[in-house]
């Protein structure tokens, strides 16, 4: 294949320097696409994914109780249990939450895990409930005011309004929003200061707009009338990342949905939507763009000429959020397909995500909904999950799709019965946590107290609508049994001696190898380096999940790496003191070193099989990151460092011993 050794060894640097600039590029993402400018492609930025211990959070173990449950359908129970709980996190935006289930012959038990999550309490308490499943048909009673509680309301919110614009009169005298907050504010915060973000509505709309140490007018809401003060401003970082502050982009988009997808009723082909969507891409200047989206678009937002405004990369689907944030200012980007059927979009602009700190004056406003009450477009029946007594998967005799089967007791038989029958041509929802799973149209009265929820399911999702109604009709309470806590500082600080550690180590094997080994040394710490970025890379890649244990994983790989190449050198000597050439003694350097380097990695790999295997959690995290850097370090110490030993050490050093490490 190459024509002669030479030939060979450049092409293998050719290819470790491709490999070594995609780590770099991966791990480095935030400083290219800062410098790059227009004229170079964006490249997605990947944060590391950061374990409980690194980002802070909760570790909580929950005792199922299956006393209630047949045998046979005691594990089943459990798994519905664990799939309700890790919907119920996911409320929260836990950065990858880790639910998993661990028996033991009549022990249960569930495992969670909420990385970065800051309101304990309400977790525990919404993990803590058992699974509530619900009917509920739509609710055609619209409650109105009566002209004694307009008035009422009235003369509550005209006394707020008074109160708001006496404490801004009093703040523009010279008082202290502080201490005027401590007085008439009827929020928790009173006087104290708070961060805000994106969901607290007007307030951060205001803070945007003001200059640190600024007071704000009279800000209107729905919930009532604010005062703030801005104290600080700071960035947003992504979830795990380690310095990578989090974007929003403004974009703006032209979709061309087809026949199957989302929503859908264009009546058009995949293959006529394809077409028309090559066209507009053909067609598409920053100029034009707005008219074409308005033109063609099939989204709800082709009035506005496809403007989407600002969103995080989380609020879109990943296909979109992927082709949207490696766009620059400006661009426009391929055909994207997702879900909802084919895009092109312009990115407009970017900008970082910031919180602010305030101090606030919050005087609360009376609305409909506090005095008559909430009006749930859905009203509850009786009927709820104790009356169900299994849901179970079946199939379409007609076509072969995939059924649920409801299968209610003597008293849910009568419930349902009267529900389907008041309800025939309209829906009824079936909600499990308050959130709806299904809402099937009632085509006729049932009477036999089984019911089949038909749709476009395949089989994984019958299963799992199953499961989870199953889940809800199981009396299965869970107990918290224990409890962790690991602050976000004592994350921060983990990551900061960690790092600090393995700079240190890394220092001190660089020193060691190049004082002990010249220049051969040299090339380790080159091959290192690269091993390194490649590690790195990988981890983001995968992504690898990073605790304090993986951390240690993999800087103990970096020693393993160390020592592969201590081998290596050591036979180098050896070799070159026989009196062998340059060539040949790095040749029999690298073959008499390998079996010694193969054996020991290799026990160290099966160590890691077993330990990933057998184990969970921590030990786990570190068998993982450890067998990822020996796997990186055999191809640094075989590979890399081989051929930088061959294009640097040549015949020429053969008279100049010491630059190889090597006693005359």
């Amino acid at each position: 294949m190459f024509k002669s050794e030479k030939q060979k060894i450049r092409y293998t640097l050719a290819g470790i320097i491709i490999i070594a600039v995609i780590g770099a590029l991966v791990n480095f993402s935030q400083y290219y696409n800062k410098y790059a400018g227009a004229a170079l492609p964006n490249i997605k930025e990947i944060p590391f994914r950061l374990g409980l211990d690194l980002l802070g959070g909760t570790h909580l173990v929950y005792r199922a109780d299956v006393s209630g449950v047949e045998g046979k359908n005691q594990i089943s129970a459990v798994e519905g249990v664990r799939d309700v709980i890790e919907r119920r996190v996911n409320i929260f935006g836990v950065s990858e939450p880790v639910v998993q289930v661990a028996n033991s012959g009549n022990d249960h038990r569930i495992i969670v895990e909420l990385a970065g999550i800051k309101d304990v309490n309400q977790a525990i308490n919404m993990i803590g409930e058992t699974p509530l499943l619900e009917f509920k048909e739509q609710n055609s009673e619209i409650k109105e005011l009566t002209p004694e509680q307009q008035q009422e309301m009235d003369n509550y919110n005209q006394e707020a309004k008074n109160k708001i614009n006496s404490a801004l009169a009093r703040i523009n005298k010279g008082e202290d929003i502080a201490a005027v907050s401590r007085e008439l504010s009827e929020d928790s915060e009173k006087g104290d200061s708070q961060w805000i973000n994106s969901s607290n509505g007007e307030i951060f709309s205001e803070a945007e707009k003001m200059a640190v140490g600024q007071v704000s007018g009279i800000i209107e809401s729905e919930e009532g009338y604010d005062i703030i003060k801005l104290n600080d401003k700071r960035a947003v970082k992504e979830d795990g990342g380690l310095g990578l502050d989090k974007k929003e982009i403004k974009a703006s988009h032209i979709l061309i949905c087809f026949e199957g997808k989302e929503g859908c009723t264009s009546g058009l082909s995949r293959e006529d939507a394809a077409q028309k969507i090559q066209e507009l891409k053909a067609q598409a200047t920053p100029e034009n763009f707005a008219q074409l989206a308005k033109d063609n678009s099939t989204g709800p937002s082709a009035p506005n000429g496809g403007d989407l405004g600002w969103f995080s990369r989380e609020m879109m689907v990943a296909p979109f959020s992927n082709a949207a944030f490696n766009l620059g200012n400006g661009q426009i980007s391929d055909v994207v397909e997702t879900d909802f059927g084919f895009h092109i979009i312009l990115k407009q602009d970017e900008r970082i995500v910031y919180e602010y700190s305030i101090i606030r004056i919050f005087i609360d406003k009376q609305t409909k909904t506090d005095i008559v009450g909430s009006e749930d477009p859905w009203k509850n029946t009786e009927l709820t999950g104790k009356y169900l007594q299994r849901a179970s998967v079946q199939f379409n005799p007609n076509d072969n799709t995939p059924e649920v089967r409801l299968e209610f007791d003597s008293d849910g038989k009568q419930l349902f019965a009267d529900i389907t029958e008041r309800n025939v041509g309209k829906p009824v929802a079936i909600y499990l946590d308050n959130y709806p799973i299904s809402i099937p149209t009632v085509n006729e009265a049932i009477k036999s107290g089984d019911a089949i929820i038909s749709g476009k399911f395949n089989i994984k999702e019958a299963k799992l609508l199953a499961q989870r109604l199953n889940a809800g009709a199981l009396p299965i309470p869970i107990e918290l049994i224990n409890q962790q806590t690991v602050g976000a500082t004592l994350g921060r600080a983990s990551v900061e001696k960690s790092l600090k550690a393995g700079v240190i180590g890394v220092i001190l094997v660089a020193v060691f190898m190049i004082l002990f080994y010249r220049l051969p040394g040299i090339l380790a710490v080159i091959s290192l380096a690269i091993y390194g970025l490649i590690v790195l890379a990988i981890f983001k890649l995968w992504p690898v999940t990073l605790t304090l244990a993986g951390l240690a994983g993999f800087i103990l790989s970096i020693g393993m790496a160390v020592d592969a190449n201590v081998l290596i050198f050591a036979r180098f000597k050896e070799e070159m003191k026989s009196g062998k050439p340059v060539g040949r003694a790095i040749e029999e350097a690298f073959r008499r070193a390998w079996p010694s380097i193969r054996d020991g990695n290799a026990s160290t790999l099966l160590t890691c099989i077993v330990l990933i295997m057998f184990t969970t959690s921590i030990v786990k995290g570190f068998a993982i990151t450890l067998a990822i850097g020996v796997l990186v370090s055999m191809f640094s110490a075989i590979v890399i460092t081989k051929v930088l030993m061959q294009l640097v050490v040549t015949d020429k050093f053969q008279n100049r011993r010491w630059l190889l490490g090597i006693k005359k």
